[in-house]
């Protein structure tokens, strides 16, 4: 008896000591993402879709004041929305339910502003409920974005507002099936119709929405939805601070559950963050956000749309790329044709897996464990990991490619079910006989994708060189993607040279460098006390004008103009109204603002600067130019 016992315990001692099969998981390194966040993040890219009464407008943001009867989309097909989408291997799509001016995309019965007054399908259509039959059909997921902000609504400002804007979100959540993800704005206050008030009202947007208990609302009627929000308490995810199409090539998933998240922040994430806050990069498919005419020759190139790629997708977030809705209700031929090529583009890039047949062996596997080992990267399977012992933060993954191949991409995820731990990493190729590094970077997260120069080698290393804890790798992939060429940026042929023109009423010489054709010169009108600021020029002879082009300073925030007025004369003395509004989202959008109206002729041009995005007195220009007819 007492010798089977040792013999027992002497086994069992020697599975514990010896044998690596029994090595547990490594315990998790900091936040880490819920189950929802995890479901999205899988999601990888998918479509915003922006459609309201400015689409007729011109407008970037509706006043709250439209007449309804001016939303008629006459061929509105919300199928052709979800297959476009499908066929770009998008995941789901987002829909602007209510932007800013308060119109409603869907018959609320909390609301008068909406289709069930417009002329669209006598007033008896809801785009929501087409959208959600589409996207069922096509197998793509249903976001909401409902603005917290409502240009229209008498009640904006008091609190029975909140029981509004709940009311809205509760018909939303329990009409139209299940809601990946519920998007709120952070435009919050500002001027407005507000119900005929026609005024500026002013909130705390930290306070005045209780985000807290709106949130139980969406936890308790879609407990499967992700939040987005960046402009009150923590959502589920984050904005990158620009709309520009990327985030930090740092980009931690994390951020603090309290305090101010500067734009710093923001882009990079927060290396040791309490809370597990990942990064949506949200983009247009063109300048703005809703449709516009002048710009269906200013859809983003296919070029520009990989550089996106790489820089959203690429650099651990996901990508919301936005089509703007034509009047006829679809999403523009241009549109589509670019998001085609670009997902062609994608796919051929990473159809074969050079690292998929490899050899991988790994400088340390944890506990010498089989299903630690360095083959899991390359196996397929994202939920099989390659680790190291807890004492091992540096270390390395050498991989034979079975001969010399060609490659220019290097891809690496990290299983974040266990946190995101990798600060720093290298990529080494053998070549001739000598191991060269052809690329490095810092955190990998989700997903990490680097481009370089084209190398040829018969083997790759990848070397961790700083880490939070033991990394944890579940894929590596190794591509070559054909060269992209650059398309040249085409200006405006309607612009007219400005050789001749003369700025009136300075004496500085930077003035004229908003004329000179280089966006990165710039010029600050002196300040000569409070708005409004006033540019005006000689165009040296008689031109028929219908519109103009401005592009904020693009070194700085200070003097980017929200509000303006453009006034036009033959001889400098009386002057006529020509067009005047506002460039909304202009800081986070800072392109060229392209403003059409009526022909007329003009000698002299007034551009009155009435606002601008930091509330003060300065006037930037990087250039400006007009548009004749």
């Amino acid at each position: 008896m007492i010798r089977r016992f040792f013999l027992v315990t002497g086994f069992l001692f020697f599975l514990t000591r010896y044998c690596p099969a029994q090595m547990a998981a490594p315990e998790p390194c900091g936040p880490v993402p819920t189950e929802n966040q995890l479901r999205w993040q899988d999601m990888e890219f998918y479509a915003f879709v922006h459609l309201s009464v400015n689409t007729f407008t011109d407008q970037e943001w509706g006043n709250g004041d439209e007449d309804p009867k001016i939303f008629n989309p006459d061929k509105l097909d919300c199928r052709q929305w979800a297959r476009v989408a499908r066929d770009a291997g998008m995941k789901g799509i987002i829909l602007t339910v209510k932007h800013h001016s308060g119109f409603c995309l869907w018959p609320s019965k909390y609301a008068e502003y909406s289709v069930k007054n417009s002329p669209w399908r006598g007033g008896k259509g809801d785009i929501v409920r087409d959208l959600a039959n589409a996207c069922k059909e096509y197998g793509l997921k249903l976001g909401i974005y409902l603005s917290p902000w409502d240009r229209n609504s008498a009640m904006y400002g008091r609190p029975e507002y909140i029981t509004y804007f709940r009311n809205q979100l509760r018909e939303l959540l329990t009409n139209y099936g299940d809601i990946f993800e519920v998007w709120f704005d952070g435009a919050n206050g500002g001027t407005g119709y507000y119900g005929g008030a026609r005024e500026t009202r002013q909130i705390d947007r930290r306070t005045y929405y209780d985000w807290k208990n709106t949130y139980k609302l969406v936890r308790k009627l879609q407990p499967g939805a992700v939040i987005w929000n960046d402009g009150g308490d923590r959502g589920d995810l984050r904005w990158v601070g620009t709309e520009a199409g990327n985030v930090g090539e740092t980009n931690w998933s994390l951020l603090n559950a309290t305090g101010d998240v500067p734009y710093n922040m923001l882009h990079f994430g927060v290396e040791n963050g309490d809370s597990w806050v990942p990064a949506e990069v949200n983009t247009s498919i063109r300048p703005g956000w809703f449709y516009h005419e002048y710009e269906d020759s200013r859809v983003k190139s296919l070029p520009q749309l990989l550089d996106i790629y790489y820089s959203s997708e690429g650099r651990n977030g996901t990508l919301l790329l936005n089509f703007p809705i034509d009047r006829h209700g679809l999403i523009h031929e241009n549109d589509e044709k670019a998001v085609l090529e670009f997902a062609e583009a994608v796919k051929t890039a990473f159809a074969v897996n050079l690292a998929g047949k490899a050899i991988a062996v790994a400088s340390n596997v944890r506990g010498g464990a089989k299903k630690f080992a360095a083959e899991n990267a390359i196996d397929g399977n994202k939920e099989s990991y390659w680790t190291t012992d807890d004492s091992v933060t540096t270390a390395s993954m050498t991989l034979d490619l079975g001969g010399s191949a060609t490659f220019n991409r290097f891809e690496a995820q990290e299983y974040i079910r266990l946190g995101q731990r990798v600060r720093a990493f290298k990529v080494e190729a053998l070549m001739g006989g000598e191991w060269k590094e052809v690329a490095k970077g810092t955190t990998i997260g989700y997903k990490r994708i680097l481009c370089f120069p084209a190398v040829k080698a018969t083997q790759v290393r990848f070397t961790i060189t700083d880490a939070k804890s033991c990394p944890v790798i579940s894929n590596i992939g190794i591509f070559n993607a054909p060269q992209v060429l650059t398309t040249p940026e085409i200006s405006e042929q309607s612009d007219i040279k400005r050789k001749d023109w003369k700025i009136l009423g300075t004496d500085d010489e930077k003035a004229y460098n908003l004329l000179d054709g280089d966006p990165a010169t710039a010029w600050q009108q002196p300040r000569e006390g409070k708005m409004p600021v006033d540019l005006v020029i000689d165009l040296g002879k008689v031109e028929d004008l219908a519109g103009f082009r401005y592009l904020p300073d693009q070194g700085r925030p200070a003097g980017m103009i929200t509000s303006y007025q453009l006034y036009v004369s033959l001889d400098n003395r009386e002057w006529k109204l020509a067009d005047g509004g506002e460039f909304s989202n202009i800081l986070n959008n800072p392109v060229w603002q392209i403003r059409k109206f009526s022909p007329v002729q003009a000698h002299y041009i007034k551009f009155r600067a009435l606002k601008n995005t930091q509330n003060d007195d300065a006037a930037g220009y990087a250039e400006f130019n007009v548009i004749t007819q």
